[in-house]
């Protein structure tokens, strides 16, 4: 003998909301995955601190590493051959070079490679520093 219940029989049914619940975490997490991994990109260089203005826009960086290597845009050159390359791209597009140099670089290849530019016709180079430190 059957009992009646008053209910139907139910078929299985995929709940949509909590499927949308967990591909929205996924999609967040995969995204901030993915902008935590670009910003290990670069070379780690400690700069001087001074205050400053902020660049924006495109710009060709100048890297000057603690044991005075230079690198353009993260590769490796001798400054003679950096120097051409960057006064091409400044006859260009006006690109404005930015120096990158490590804190423990001697001031020397600073100041030589900001010559050679300057020579070279690059008129718009600035040096990146670090914000200063607040007191208190």
């Amino acid at each position: 003998m059957r009992l009646d219940t008053g209910y139907e029989e139910r078929r299985a049914r995929i709940e949509l909301l909590p499927l949308m619940d967990v591909l929205f975490f996924l999609l967040v997490f995969l995204i901030y995955c993915m902008l935590s991994m670009t910003t290990h990109r670069g070379v780690r260089v400690d700069l001087p601190r001074a205050g400053g203005s902020t660049e924006v826009g495109k710009r060709l960086i100048v890297t000057v590493l603690a044991n005075d290597q230079l690198q353009l845009d993260g590769r490796a050159m001798p400054a003679d051959d950096l120097v051409v390359h960057v006064a091409e791209q400044w006859r260009l597009a006006r690109t404005p070079v930015l120096i990158s140099a490590d804190r423990t670089a001697h001031i020397g290849t600073g100041i030589e490679l900001l010559a050679k530019l300057k020579r070279a016709g690059v008129e718009a180079v600035a040096f990146q520093v670090a914000a200063p430190e607040k007191k208190g």
